[in-house]
This record gives structure tokens, C-alpha cells and sequence, in this order.
């Protein structure tokens, strides 16, 4: 089984892609589906650069809004939603070839049903770091307890918690995944000297390599880096939780799935471990990026997770840099601009 993730389809960075693209391919025209503001800016500044002509919309791609792709054979997509079905063959019908997903996983598109409609798929390669600095961020807060320190502080109680944080150094750090962002987080975990762990079958990284298994039982910290596929859901499913060290954390800013949310939760309720942060949830779509103050959320196991002192939450947002942005934009007009002229093929 192998933990990495899937190898991007463009890894050039935008300087370089964007002085061979342009002045050899000829105005294309792409649709972008799912864009927001940001992205949308970045895509019209390097648009004139990359020789394109661009749709771009903020609804995400759907079989009724298919029109603003007809008479190009690229779109970009986004993560945020997952692309139904309905929508892969209304683009194939529509004279679309080439999906772009405007991130490094391919969880939010039904690959084969893709495949089997015509459409080739591409993911895009972006700064690994953004992830990375995220992940040992989110490390850092959980060993020092940060929620319930700044939620005292919040409301002006100033007391030191009742118990004491630890220091990186001394504990063992197992990091499941070692693909470019997996890597990124044990060069970054090696400065702070502590004892490093990895699974995966295509050892790249400078740590020791054990089975997964083993990683867990023998890990005070388990961070999450692998795509989600079948073979990797509920990846640190009940069983191998129910193995983890005493007061362990979990970290992961991979993809909601990889975890059996149920078992979390009831491994962190009763205590047994010693928290969580979570860059991503099962369930999360609907939720995240979204507004929902006002608006009931219907999922019990995010709502017991945000009722524990020891667990942060944050809406999927490891990945959003401006640099990674940057990066996520080029890379997507580029795989466009490949696959026009035959040089790549999802």
C-alpha cells in the first residue's frame, strides 16, 4: 500500500511555465468552475501571460451550468465540492477532454466513471510548505494545550492550565504519508530534534521506516499525509486508535477520511488520548468554507469533537497560502496548456 500522494501533473514553478507556455501555444479557451475571488484575480493577471482566454464562474461545475465550457476542452475545477457525475458526462458531451483539479487529491471526482465518459484527469502540484508549516503549527498548539490557554485568556482568566505542555524534543513523531508534503514535515520535524517515524512504501524521507502498525503503538504524536482512496479510508480505523499510546495526538491535514471519526471521538471523550487537531473532518462538505453561525450543523460527531478542550478544529485551510494560491493557478493553466498540445494526458 503506498501513502503518498498521487504525483502531480505539473510541478513547475510559475516564472518558468509561464515564458514556455505562452510563446508556444495559442490562445486556448479554459473554464474555470468553482473559483473565488482570490483565484479568480491570479487567473486573470497570468492569463495574458499563458496565452489564454478564460470563463471563469464562482458556482461550482454542475450538467446546468456546462454551457460556459462549450468550445473548450479544458475546465478547472475545484476542490471544495465533489464534482457528481451528471456533470462528467455533460462536459464529455459537451466536447470537453480534460479535467484539471485545482489540487493535489482526486477524492472529490470519480475517477473511472471520468475515464470511462472520455474525460482525462489532471491534479496540479502546489508549494508543499503551506501544508507542512500548518501541520507543525497545529503540532505545537496541541503538546501546549493551546485552545484551553487561549480560551481562558479570552475571557480574561490568566491562570496556567492544570496541566503542563511538552516539548517536541522529547517525544516520538509518526508520520504516515511521506510524499512531498510528508517530507516537507519531517525536514521541519528534524529541527526540533525529536525521534521521527514513517510509513509508507517509498521511503524518501530522513526517518526510520517501520510499519504502520508499529508507527502507531510506538508514536506520541500521529500526523496524517496520504491521499484518500479506498485502500487508505478509515486508515487509522478503530483497531489501530484503540492501539495508539496513552494520551497520544492525533494531527491531520490530509483528508477527513483517513480517520474513523467515531472511534476519535470516543477515544478522546473517555480520555484515553491526549487530543486532536484537525485540519479536516468526515462530513466536512457543506460545512467548511462556509458561514454557518446562524445555521444549524447537523453533524453530532464535529459537534462533540468542538465541545473538548483538547481538540482543534480548522476548516481545511492547511494549503491556503498565497504562495500555494499562486502556484495552484499556474499549474492548472499549464496542464491545460499540455494537454492541448499532447504533452500530457492526465
Amino acid at each position: 500500500m503506498t501513502f503518498s500522494e498521487p504525483a502531480p501533473t505539473a510541478v513547475r514553478r510559475t516564472r518558468s511555465l509561464a515564458s514556455s507556455s505562452a510563446a508556444t501555444i495559442p490562445a486556448t479557451g479554459i473554464t474555470i468552475y468553482g473559483c473565488g475571488p482570490d483565484e479568480a484575480a491570479l487567473f486573470r493577471e497570468m492569463a495574458p501571460r499563458f496565452g489564454v482566454r478564460l470563463t471563469i464562474t464562482a458556482a461550482a461545475v454542475s450538467r446546468d451550468n456546462v454551457d460556459l465550457a462549450l468550445g473548450n476542452r479544458c475546465v478547472s475545477v475545484g476542490h471544495k465540492t465533489a464534482v457528481p457525475n451528471s456533470a462528467l458526462l455533460a462536459l464529455s458531451r459537451a466536447g470537453v477532454e480534460y479535467v484539471s483539479t485545482r489540487s493535489i487529491g482526486y477524492d472529490h471526482i470519480d475517477m473511472s466513471y471520468a475515464e470511462s465518459v472520455g474525460l482525462a484527469v489532471g491534479n496540479v502540484a502546489y508549494s508543499p510548505d503551506s501544508v507542512a508549516d500548518y501541520t507543525l503549527m497545529l503540532m505545537l498548539m496541541a503538546v501546549r494545550h493551546a485552545k484551553a490557554t487561549i480560551r481562558r485568556a479570552d475571557v480574561h482568566d490568566y491562570r496556567l492550565g492544570d496541566v503542563r505542555g511538552r516539548e517536541l524534543r522529547d517525544l516520538t513523531v509518526g508520520v504516515v504519508g511521506t510524499g512531498r508534503i510528508g517530507t516537507a514535515v519531517v525536514d521541519r520535524l528534524r529541527g526540533f530534534g525529536c525521534r521521527v517515524l514513517a510509513a509508507d512504501n517509498h521511503p524518501r524521507a530522513a526517518a526510520e521506516y517501520v510499519p504502520l502498525d508499529d508507527l502507531v503503538r510506538r508514536s506520541d504524536i500521529v500526523t496524517l499525509h496520504t491521499p484518500l482512496t479506498a485502500d487508505t479510508y478509515h486508515l487509522l480505523d478503530r483497531r489501530r486508535i484503540a492501539a495508539m499510546r496513552d494520551g497520544a495526538l492525533v494531527v491531520n491535514t490530509g483528508r477527513g477520511s483517513l480517520l474513523d471519526t467515531a472511534a476519535l471521538v470516543d477515544a478522546l471523550e473517555s480520555g484515553r488520548l491526549g487530543g486532536a487537531a484537525l485540519d479536516v473532518i468526515e462530513g466536512e462538505e457543506g460545512i467548511f468554507y462556509a458561514d454557518r453561525r446562524s445555521t444549524p450543523i447537523d453533524s453530532e460527531p464535529l459537534l462533540r469533537l468542538h465541545r473538548l478542550p483538547n481538540v482543534l478544529i480548522s476548516p481545511h485551510t492547511a494549503y491556503y497560502t498565497d504562495h500555494a494560491l499562486s502556484d495552484t493557478v499556474a499549474n492548472s493553466l499549464t496542464n491545460c496548456l499540455h494537454f492541448e498540445s499532447g504533452e500530457q494526458h492526465g
